[in-house]
């Protein structure tokens, strides 16, 4: 079962509303919306999916990585691998 089980329904709803705001942003466009109100919008969305990131990744640490670390050996280390390699990521993005 996946770290983010327990918030999985609030997940996808949060990533419907970013979803919403992707196409709200899209309309803007066609619409010929003024610049700086578009990029307004394109950094909402931007931070919106930043924090669902981060509550997967909460989510991953506090299950997954836990769950695998107490078991200890290669498992372990992958896991804490990953990890590192996801917020490595995140941070760059």
């Amino acid at each position: 079962m996946p770290g983010y089980a327990n918030d999985k329904k609030r997940t996808i709803t949060r990533l419907r509303r970013v979803e919403g705001q992707v196409r709200a942003i899209e309309q803007m466009v066609e619409s010929d919306t003024y610049c700086i109100d578009i990029l307004t919008q394109i950094a909402a969305s931007t931070s919106a999916l930043k924090s669902v990131a981060l509550t997967l990744l909460d989510d991953h640490m506090n299950h997954c990585v836990r769950e695998a670390a107490e078991k200890g050996g290669e498992e372990a280390d992958e896991k804490m691998q990953e990890a590192s390699e996801a917020i490595a990521r995140l941070v760059r993005s």
